[in-house]
């Protein structure tokens, strides 16, 4: 990447901080002869007090932020809407920092429960509910979405195994409320869980253009997400469908999204985004299915952006390595064809490798918002990929990833002795709470899961003369037993997943004997770097040999990627 294109991007990263607040919630693009186009003010006035709130959106893509500071604004002068209950598929707070997000509608009053798969972005509503002013629910993100998607059709509960032996099961923890003892939405019906939400009453929802007619376009948006489903279960519900889009386009201008007869207002605002600093008037083409831009250029912006903003981290050589030994492991038991679903962090960097290497070119890398093909995007752009070949709603991409998930690689907080897996808790209070997102349904779904995970927290290890070296193990990651069970090992091993565990150190697996240590990185002593240092019970292979890795896992001289299959 030029200098000339780092200085626009700091540009555009500088533009987007000095504006990022600024609006005029008042301010009006009208329709000669159509009233549906009308204020933000105006429009919020459609929901009505109690309302089951459905927010569109992922992450930081698709906010209605113009919207979510109405909400806010037309509360504080009437008191009105009130009480309401949002759902929403999740990521899409500001972590109490950044403005426009769905942390806007943090006020005692306005909101009185939060159903979402993701949580600790929003750090506004988290401190709400340690204070117990508001009730936050946590839902594997795949079923939160198959619930509202057969909304339309006037369920709301749905019947299924995801979520069995986690934190969701109310056999063996605390169910749907984060903190609190809060009526569950999730109950066990013959062995198997059932999840109900309440019906939604309102939606609103973000977009990249509507026609003088109040069609509703999505050509150039990023994903589309939950978009339909949200419109129409409110519609089913006789609520109002407030569309929040960024230009008036002609009639004909791309595929409908939704139909002037489905959405009650539409509120013009110029600032509507794309994604996260990207507004749709100027939206970024490497995102959407038009893409004519290059992939290792629009890369290369997408880490520039996030390494500014201090959101994607400095990686170090020692996790250069930890990426091409998980990548090493991933290729040797996936298939050329295979749908594989790569997960934020460190799992990021193994995306990274399998982009240099050529090898993706042989896999179909996917994200849950509904983003097929291309290379998914870390940091505030999570959720898009980068020349994507398909866009389809969160509702259609997790019916896919029922069907058929081959393999994801994916993080880990802690893990134990029975190969379970914690990435929701970090510590007690909700605000410390960080939720599974899509991990439950993923790692439900995959025949091949890959956790990728630091040895220790704050640990230190260096590469010296090609040998991985210990200097603090840190804060063991590999316990007894996990605060909380985003992922069990017990079930896993029922259903026949093969289940790996990538570390800086080397890689176990999970087996019926326990957790199996099969590859040691050169330079560990495993009784001393290793079983000394770990809580967590350890096996050896059955003739007591663990493969020492090649020295191109550690030095990246010589490292390639090949499917063995």
């Amino acid at each position: 990447m030029n200098l000339a294109t780092k200085a626009w991007l700091l540009a555009h990263i500088l533009r987007w901080r000095l504006t990022w607040d600024k609006r005029n919630t008042g301010a009006c693009q009208r329709v000669p002869g159509n009233p549906k186009f009308m204020s933000a003010r105006e429009a919020v006035k459609l929901i009505p007090d109690g309302a089951t709130l459905g927010v569109a959106g992922f992450a930081a893509s698709m906010r209605s932020s113009i919207l979510y500071w109405a909400i806010r604004e037309q509360f504080e002068a009437t008191g009105h809407p009130n009480n309401l209950t949002a759902i929403t598929l999740g990521g899409s707070g500001g972590r109490g920092r950044i403005p426009g997000t769905m942390e806007e509608l943090g006020l005692p009053g306005l909101l009185k429960r939060f159903i979402t798969g993701h949580a600790e972005t929003y750090k506004t509503l988290l401190r709400l509910t340690d204070r117990g002013e508001i009730e936050f629910h946590c839902l594997p993100l795949g079923v939160l979405v198959q619930v509202v998607g057969g909304m339309d059709h006037g369920e709301n509960s749905i019947i299924t195994d995801t979520g069995i032996g986690t934190f969701v099961d109310p056999r063996t923890g605390r169910g749907t409320p984060i903190v609190g003892d809060h009526a569950q939405l999730v109950e066990v019906v013959e062995e198997r869980l059932k999840f109900t939400l309440p019906p939604v009453e309102a939606t609103v929802f973000n977009a990249p253009s509507a026609d003088r007619e109040g069609n509703i376009y999505w050509k150039n948006a990023a994903l589309v997400a939950d978009t339909v489903a949200m419109a129409r279960a409110a519609r089913r519900n006789g609520g109002p469908v407030i569309a929040n889009v960024g230009r008036i386009v002609e009639k004909g201008h791309g595929e409908i999204l939704l139909s002037a007869s489905e959405v009650d207002a539409v509120v013009v605002w110029k600032g509507t985004e794309q994604t996260a600093s990207i507004p749709h008037r100027r939206h970024w083409d490497c995102f959407t299915l038009e893409s004519k831009a290059s992939m290792a250029e629009s890369i290369a912006r997408v880490r520039f952006v996030n390494q500014t903003l201090g959101i994607t981290p400095r990686r170090k050589p020692v996790d250069d390595a930890l990426a091409r030994l998980t990548a090493s492991v991933f290729v040797e038991h996936a298939h050329k064809g295979d749908f594989v679903d790569i997960g934020i962090g460190l799992p990021e960097e193994v995306s990274r490798l399998l982009f240099k290497s050529g090898a993706m070119r042989d896999i179909t890398l996917l994200t849950e918002s509904g983003v097929f093909g291309g290379l998914p995007t870390p940091g505030i752009f999570f959720g898009a990929a980068v020349n994507p070949e398909e866009i389809i709603s969160s509702k259609e991409a997790f019916e896919r990833i029922y069907k058929r998930l081959d393999a994801a690689i994916l993080g880990a907080l802690e893990i134990d002795s029975e190969g379970n897996n914690n990435v929701s808790y970090r510590g007690e209070g909700a605000i410390n709470y960080v939720g599974p997102g899509g991990f439950i349904d993923l790692s439900t779904c995959a025949k091949h899961v890959i956790f990728c995970c630091a040895w220790g927290a704050g640990a230190d290890l260096r590469i010296e003369r090609g040998k991985m070296r210990v200097v603090n193990p840190g804060k063991p990651k590999f316990v007894e037993r996990v605060s909380e069970v985003t992922f069990s090992g017990p079930e896993a091993l029922k259903r026949g997943k093969d289940v790996f565990y990538v570390t800086h150190v080397g890689a176990f697996r999970l087996t019926a004997r326990g957790m199996e240590l099969f590859r040691v990185m050169p330079g560990i002593d495993v009784q001393k770097d290793i079983i000394e240092q770990c809580p967590m019970r350890i096996v050896l292979p059955e003739d007591g040999k663990v493969q020492v890795v090649e020295d191109s896992i550690v030095t990246g001289k010589g490292f390639r990627l090949e499917f063995k299959k």
